[in-house]
């Protein structure tokens, strides 16, 4: 079977197609400045040429490339008995002139079917994807969504600036990530430094483990992803090469199926076995090897303080925990979260927003009891039905196919209800902003990509012109943190759960004798005691047996950063019966990080499309955003230059201002279809035209719809359909519909 997610990713695009946005799920609850239920509006999507993914490979498709792979072996069998004959000496010419010519008749028939193949990708969208994508990015940095850093002196890779609409659609992304998750969840939101020392983020494996598989051009020193050329070869043949045999067809399928999970020695045997050289330069590459992304910096004036910029916003939170769990009254589960700015020295950024140098992440760290991962909210999700993607089926070369989420937990696809809670709620914040359904899957991790330490791992993927972007990582981390701090600080990072009644355990207690051990430590002895008190039992009682069978042992001390020798006369270990009040553990992590600016640009491909201009003789860009998200909620035009008018205008400002609407005035006195084509572009969904001292016309972006409203109520009702109180289809029914044939000239 070919798989649909990964050949080529082609899209298809589909024109006058009513499209609605995702609405939220009914569990979803909003909050809002107003006591009235919150409900996202739903706008008509219109005339839209907007790509779409083809729902599978058709059997014409098939059946073609078939044919063209069995007529591409006997072009090739045909050019070989050609060879043969020429080089027979007993051969007559009128024998060779009828193989060549048979051998021709083999290629135009080739050529024929190349054709076909050729006309039908093009139908599904194969060729229009970069066209489109270069339509969005154009539009973006025209009207100043982003542009690159730095642009007048010829920009540096992997940097952007956000510009004014930009920085709107982020803020109010942001400002709804808040909403979503950290008031409705009751989350402790926390702001900690960028710049993190080193001892930091030793502890948590990020010096030593945080790296990309790099690869140099042997002759120039350029340095590329190994799995990126991968993926790109893979990929252009897939795509270019029409003729290609079914079997190598799914071997590349197969690669791009398990690329993250490839070693460094099976990433460097591909790069041989496919000849791939150095884009550019065509020269030899290197063997795969690690470099670590993370940027280093010094923390102080003298330079001997080593520190990093933090490549993510967790560790933060974990540091502190006891502080975090004190501030909740010692109670779990209870959840952390962040956003900031995070950094990675990236081997070599593309493909614009989607992989950058810095870059802002919202993350959640959700503590909860390693021996408890219900959930109590997770019934308000169970029944959500999306596409999930199983690490078998991935394996297997299969496509992703919806699931419900109380099935997947129920059958142990997502290992617990905690999980997939977190990934219920990340499907409706998406899909609230604006993402389509359609385009959004919850890929799990192969076994060799996931960590060891982790329990599971989802990320949400969304599709766009670029093909399967990693946007959200859902990941149960287990209790690796807390612990990896708790034994690098010395303090530990533990929860209580208080018995009702004392019980009886068997207990390893471990003695220090501090005064062997400042006798052999001298300055060093707190640091040797606290490593020896924080161990847990398995190592304790390894220590004890030892200790017993050969008077020493060596012991590594992570605050030291060495192995010390540690003799029988220096701790005393042994298992003893206590009654104990209460349990003392590690408590697990659930960890939802958004990636905002991937999730951004994901958003605005999903959301662009284009329409016929009224004459017909141009296409007009619009982004159809959401009131949630658009960067400014209305426009307000006076019809004409009219002082009358435009102290209508300045009015209406004012009021929009004071119920705190973004919103934009033009008074340019352009054609109001010009004014309306412009705000269209911006994503704006509602434009306000005065064309009298009483009332106003207000029109909605994608129907084109209009209705004629008192001015004293206009900014009212702009309120209520942009905060979700109302829909655009509740206000038409309460105001009349106005037509005007001058409305989008």
């Amino acid at each position: 079977m070919y798989h649909r997610l990964i050949l080529g990713n082609i899209y298809r695009r589909v024109g006058s197609l009513l499209h609605p946005l995702p609405k939220p799920h009914p569990s979803f609850k909003p909050l809002s400045l107003s006591s009235k239920p919150l409900i996202f509006i739903s706008h008509l999507r219109t005339s839209a040429t907007n790509l779409q993914p083809p729902s599978s490979m058709d059997s014409t498709e098939i059946s073609l490339r078939q044919s063209l792979a069995e007529k591409q072996a006997a072009v090739d069998a045909q050019a070989t008995a050609v060879r043969e004959l020429k080089g027979s000496s007993a051969a007559d010419k009128a024998s060779v002139n009828a193989a060549v010519e048979a051998l021709k008749g083999l290629k135009l028939e080739k050529s024929s079917i190349e054709e076909q193949l050729q006309a039908i990708l093009k139908s599904n969208g194969g060729e229009s994807r970069e066209a489109f994508r270069q339509g969005v990015i154009n539009t973006l940095e025209r009207k100043l969504f982003y542009v690159p850093s730095f642009k007048i002196y010829g920009g540096v890779a992997g940097l952007y600036d956000y510009g004014p609409p930009g920085c709107a659609v982020k803020q109010n992304v942001l400002a709804y990530w808040r909403q979503h998750f950290v008031m409705q969840e009751n989350m402790l939101e926390v702001d900690c430094p960028c710049v993190t020392p080193e001892v930091v983020l030793k502890a948590s494996g990020h010096v030593d483990k945080f790296t990309d598989l790099m690869v140099k051009d042997e002759k120039t020193g350029t340095c590329y992803r190994a799995d990126h050329l991968i993926k790109d070869f893979c990929k252009e043949v897939l795509e270019k090469d029409l003729s290609l045999p079914a079997k190598k067809r799914e071997e590349f399928e197969h690669v791009l199926a398990v690329l993250d999970g490839l070693s460094p020695e099976e990433l460097g045997a591909k790069i041989k076995e496919y000849g791939i050289t150095a884009p550019e330069t065509k020269n030899e590459l290197s063997d795969p090897y690690p470099f670590n992304l993370m940027f280093q910096t010094s923390i102080g004036p003298s330079g001997v303080s080593p520190g990093f910029m933090r490549p993510e916003t967790a560790q933060g939170i974990f540091v502190n925990f006891k502080d975090l769990y004190y501030y909740n009254g010692n109670k779990l589960p209870f959840a952390a979260a962040q956003i900031g700015q995070a950094f990675r020295n990236e081997i070599s950024p593309r493909q614009g927003l989607l992989r950058v140098r810095e870059f802002t992440l919202a993350e959640i760290e959700h503590f909860v009891d390693p021996q408890d991962k219900s959930h109590k909210k997770f019934p308000d999700v169970a029944s959500l039905e999306f596409l999930m993607f199983p690490r078998e089926l991935q394996e297997s070369g299969q496509s992703a196919k919806k699931m419900a989420l109380g099935e997947a937990v129920s059958k142990g696809t997502v290992n617990n209800e905690t999980l997939g809670y977190f990934i219920g709620r990340v499907y409706i914040f998406l899909t609230s902003l604006g993402i389509d359904k359609e385009k959004l899957r919850f890929r799990q991790h192969l076994s060799k990509e996931m960590a060891h330490y982790a329990a599971d791992c989802w990320d949400a993927e969304i599709e766009c012109s670029y093909g399967w972007i990693e946007c959200v990582g859902i990941a149960d981390r287990s209790a690796y943190d807390l612990h990896a701090h708790t034994d690098k600080s010395g303090v530990a990072l533990v929860a209580h759960e208080k018995y009702a009644e004392p019980i009886e355990v068997e207990k390893v207690t471990i003695t220090p004798v501090k005064r062997e051990l400042g006798l052999a430590f001298k300055g060093n002895q707190k640091m040797v005691v606290e490593a020896l008190e924080a161990m847990d039992e398995k190592d304790a009682m390894d220590m004890k047996a030892n200790l017993e069978s050969k008077g020493e042992v060596e012991f590594k001390v992570c605050t030291l950063e060495k192995n010390v020798t540690i003799t029988n006369k220096m701790v005393t270990i042994k298992k003893e019966k206590k009654k104990e009040h209460q349990r003392v553990f590690t408590p697990s992590v659930i960890e939802p990080s958004f990636g905002i600016g991937r999730i951004i640009y994901c958003l605005y491909e999903h959301s662009f499309y284009t329409r016929a201009s009224k004459a017909g003789d141009e296409q007009l860009n619009v982004f159809r955003f959401p009131p949630l998200v658009a960067p400014i909620k209305c426009t307000v035009f006076p019809l004409v230059q009219n002082q009358d008018y435009e102290k209508v205008a300045g009015q209406i400002v004012k009021s929009l201002a004071a119920a705190g609407i973004s919103h934009k005035i033009d008074t340019t006195g352009t054609s109001i279809g010009k004014r309306y084509a412009r705000t269209d572009e911006l994503g704006v969904p509602f434009a306000i035209t005065v064309d009298s001292i009483d009332s106003v016309t207000v029109r909605e972006r994608d129907s084109k719809q209009q209705i004629r409203v008192p001015v004293d109520e206009v900014s009212s009702v702009i309120k209520e359909v942009t905060d979700g109180q109302s829909t655009w289809g509740d206000v038409q029914w309460r105001y009349p519909t106005h037509s005007s044939v001058s409305a989008d000239e």
